[in-house]
C-alpha cells in the first residue's frame, strides 16, 4: 500500500473519516464542479468508518434526530440521505414502524460507512494516519499549499485543508502515573474492555457524571454480572439533559449566524447556560434504568452497583496489584481510600486544539487560532492556502459545533468558501519534491 501511495497531490485534502468530513465529502459531490470532486480525498487512519468508535454498543441510540444526517438539512433530495439508506439496506418500513426519531447508534455508524462506499467523485483512503503537517512556501515565501506526511511513510501535497478529528481525550493529571492498563477512557472503552473474564469479580470504578460515564457504568455492570461497580461523581447526583424544544432552536443551524456576530461575552454566556444540554446530563431512559437497578439491588440485598457523590478523585496510586484512588468529600473535606482494578474515565475531551492544529498554526505564524464564519483559519496574508477546522469552533460558533445537527449546512459553508477562493489547482510537485 505504501509504495502506490508514496507522494500524491490533490486540491482537497479532508483528514479524518467521521461524520464531519463525509458530510463535506456529499457537498463537494454534490457542490463542487467535477475536477475538484475527482481531485479530492478523505483519508482515515482506521481500516473502516465507525461512529463513536470507542462506544460502540449495541443497544445505545442517537441523541440527535435522524434528519440530521450528513446532507438532509442542506438538500432534501439528496441521494445521500438516511432515509435513502434505509430504502437501499431495505429497512425503511422496519424504521418507520419503530417509530422513533433516534436510530441505533449502530444503525448511523453503518450509515456512514454506507455513504463512504456511496462516493463516486471523492476518494476515501483508509489505514493512512496523519502524523504532521508542514507549509508549503513559494520562491517568495507565500505558503501555497499543505504537505501532510503519514505514519506509512508517504506523503499527500494539497491546495486545500480540511482537519476533522474531533478533540483529543481528556485524561485528568490525576491519573498520568497509573499503568496504562487500568485505566480506559471513554473513547476505546468498546475495544479495551472486550477481553474483560465475565467469572471474575472485577472491581470498577467509572468517573464522571455525563452520559458516556453512565453508559460505560451500565455496560460493565450488565456485561459483568460478578463485577462491583462504582460511579464516582462531582455532582450531587446525575442529572437528565436539560433539553426542551426551546432550547433545542440553538442546536439550528440558523443559530450559528447570531451566536458568531454576538460579542464575547454573550457567546460564554450562552455556553454556559447550553451546557446541561448536552454536557452534563445523562438521557432520561438511562438514568432511570440506573436508579431502577440500584434500587432493585438495594430491595435484594445484592448491591453491586453504586453511586459516591459530591468527592473529587485526589490521587491515584497502585498498592500492590490494587488501584487505589483517594477520594475528598467536597462537604467536609474528608479523604477516603476506594481501592478497584480498572478506572473507566468519562471525562470528555479537551478544549484546548487538537495538537495537529496547534502545531500547523505555529508553523505558518498564528498565535491564537480562530476561524472565519466559514471555518477557514484566520492566517496572514502570506498564507493562501485554505486549512478549515470543523467540530473544534464551539466558542465562535455555538455548542451545536461538535455535534451532527449543523453538519451537513457546515459542509455546505466550507465547500462555498473554497469555491469563492478557488483559482487555478497550484502545481504542488516542484515544491514538495524540494520540502
Amino acid at each position: 500500500m505504501t509504495a502506490a501511495f508514496d507522494h500524491q497531490e490533490v486540491e482537497l485534502l479532508a483528514i479524518g473519516a467521521g461524520p464531519a468530513n463525509l458530510a463535506l465529502a456529499v457537498a463537494v459531490e454534490e457542490l463542487a464542479p467535477p475536477e475538484l470532486a475527482s481531485s479530492t480525498l478523505v483519508i482515515e487512519q482506521h481500516e473502516n468508518v465507525v461512529w463513536q468508535r470507542g462506544m460502540m454498543l449495541p443497544w445505545t441510540q442517537s441523541q440527535v434526530s435522524f434528519l440530521k444526517d450528513l446532507v438532509t438539512l442542506r438538500n432534501p433530495r439528496s441521494a445521500f440521505s438516511f432515509v435513502n439508506y434505509l430504502h437501499s439496506v431495505g429497512r425503511l418500513n422496519d424504521f418507520v414502524n419503530m417509530a422513533s426519531f433516534l436510530p441505533f447508534r449502530l444503525e448511523i455508524s453503518d450509515y456512514l460507512q454506507w455513504v463512504a462506499d456511496s462516493l463516486t467523485k471523492v476518494r476515501v483512503d483508509y489505514g493512512r494516519r496523519c502524523e504532521r503537517v508542514e507549509p508549503l512556501r513559494s520562491s517568495g515565501g507565500e505558503v501555497t499549499g499543505w504537505l501532510v506526511h503519514l505514519a506509512d511513510g508517504s506523503t499527500i501535497g494539497a491546495s486545500n485543508l480540511v482537519i476533522g478529528i474531533g478533540r483529543e481525550a481528556r485524561i485528568p493529571e490525576v491519573f498520568h502515573d497509573l499503568p496504562r492498563e487500568r485505566f480506559v477512557h471513554s473513547t476505546e472503552y468498546s475495544w479495551r474492555t472486550a477481553d474483560l473474564d465475565p467469572e471474575s469479580p472485577h472491581r470498577i470504578v467509572v468517573v464522571g457524571a455525563a452520559q458516556s460515564a453512565a453508559e460505560m457504568l451500565w455496560e460493565s455492570h450488565q456485561r459483568l454480572p460478578k463485577a462491583e461497580c462504582a460511579m464516582v461523581i462531582r455532582s450531587v447526583g446525575l442529572e437528565y439533559y436539560q433539553t426542551s424544544k426551546f432550547t433545542n432552536e440553538l442546536y439550528f443551524p440558523s443559530f450559528t449566524d447570531e451566536f458568531f456576530s454576538a460579542a464575547p461575552e454573550a457567546r460564554r454566556h450562552v455556553l454556559h447556560e447550553m451546557r446541561q444540554t448536552n454536557y452534563a446530563g445523562v438521557t432520561p431512559g438511562m438514568l432511570d434504568g440506573l436508579y431502577r437497578q440500584m434500587y432493585l439491588e438495594r430491595l435484594t440485598g445484592t448491591q453491586r452497583l453504586r453511586m459516591i457523590t459530591m468527592v473529587d478523585v485526589t490521587g491515584a496510586r497502585m498498592e500492590g496489584d490494587d488501584v487505589m484512588l483517594t477520594l475528598t468529600n467536597q462537604m467536609g473535606r474528608v479523604t477516603e481510600e476506594l481501592s478497584c482494578d480498572l478506572v473507566l474515565l468519562g471525562t470528555g475531551f479537551e478544549p484546548a486544539m487538537p495538537t495537529i492544529i496547534r502545531n500547523l498554526a505555529a508553523e505558518v505564524g498564528v498565535a491564537e487560532i480562530a476561524v472565519s464564519r466559514a471555518y477557514r483559519m484566520l492566517t496572514p496574508p502570506a498564507v493562501t492556502a485554505g486549512c478549515y477546522l470543523q467540530g473544534t469552533n464551539e466558542g465562535s460558533h455555538g455548542i451545536a459545533d461538535s455535534l451532527m445537527s449543523v453538519l451537513a449546512i457546515r459542509a455546505g459553508e466550507i465547500v462555498t468558501d473554497v469555491l469563492a477562493s478557488r483559482s487555478e489547482p497550484t502545481l504542488l510537485s516542484s515544491v514538495a519534491a524540494s520540502a
